[in-house]
């Protein structure tokens, strides 16, 4: 099954940088997983989004999604690594997979994440 993601998880990938900041905003409300995701992702406090995610995650697809988010805030790059490659040999047309893939897990960057609860 293909599932092209939400068209404003699309334009965060793509690299709109009003993207986030409407992820966001929308995260709270929004019951696609991929949105849900990808804000987990931007935010300084992921643990909420996270769980809210799994909680709409009903396919397989999703639920990986979610696994392999937790895998990048955990910054566990074995794991994430492992379970993106299973998750991409299943579902090659996973943009949202491969674009959590490809993301640092490294925690010493500057925080660059908003906090939408401030």
């Amino acid at each position: 099954m293909t599932s092209a993601p939400d068209p404003l998880v699309r334009r965060l990938i793509g690299g709109d940088p009003d993207a986030p900041a409407a992820i966001l905003e929308r995260a709270w409300t929004d019951t696609d997983p991929s949105v849900v995701v990808a804000a987990a992702l931007l935010s300084v406090d992921p643990d909420g989004l996270l769980a809210r995610a799994a909680t709409f995650a009903r396919t397989t697809r999703d639920r990986q999604l979610v696994a392999l988010a937790a895998a990048h805030l955990a910054g566990d790059d074995e794991l994430l690594d492992a379970l993106a490659r299973d998750h991409l040999a299943d579902h090659p047309d996973n943009v949202v997979a491969a674009w959590i893939a490809s993301l640092p897990t490294h925690h010493d960057q500057p925080d660059t994440h908003v906090n939408p609860h401030q």
